[in-house]
């Protein structure tokens, strides 16, 4: 069984690993949402596609694809590891979160201005010089309040 990524395929080709069903519907399910999907929420959604496949499977195969580079999993403070696809994937670039505290909604923070850019490539540098730490990526949350719970 194929599936239509091709940087996806070949992760899993280098990996001596093929697509089950597990993972066609577990990464079709990914692809398809802007969401921070908890391994639950990503549960309940491939048991309305395929109910043979468990929750166990669906923890596994969530833990084996980010082991993998292909899925992000975040931690937002809310008692719930969620995952989103990563590297290599056109649907997402880099980007950064905020995070709100009260409703737990969380915002992709994509569009970086120059000066944002700049001092992050400035902290990165000084931390590589500092530490002798070679930095492959960042995760940068933001928490506070959103405009909604702002008004209430």
């Amino acid at each position: 069984m194929r599936y239509g990524n091709p940087w996806i395929q070949q992760r899993l080709i280098e990996e001596g690993l093929r697509i089950t069903e597990a993972r066609r519907v577990i990464l079709g399910i990914l692809g398809k949402t802007l969401q921070h999907l908890s391994a639950e929420e990503i549960y309940f959604i491939v048991r309305r596609i395929n109910p043979s496949i468990g929750f166990a499977t669906v923890y596994r195969t969530l833990d084996l694809l980010t082991k993998m580079g292909i899925v992000q999993k975040f931690e937002f403070g809310d008692g719930r590891a969620r995952y989103e696809l990563t590297g290599g994937m056109e649907k997402k670039s880099h980007h950064h979160h905020l995070i709100c505290t009260k409703c737990r909604k969380i915002i992709d923070y994509a569009d970086f201005i120059d000066e944002e850019k700049e001092l992050i490539n400035k902290t990165e540098k000084a931390l590589i010089k500092k530490y002798r730490f070679d930095i492959k990526n960042h995760i940068i949350n933001f928490y506070g309040l959103c405009e909604d719970c702002r008004k209430t």
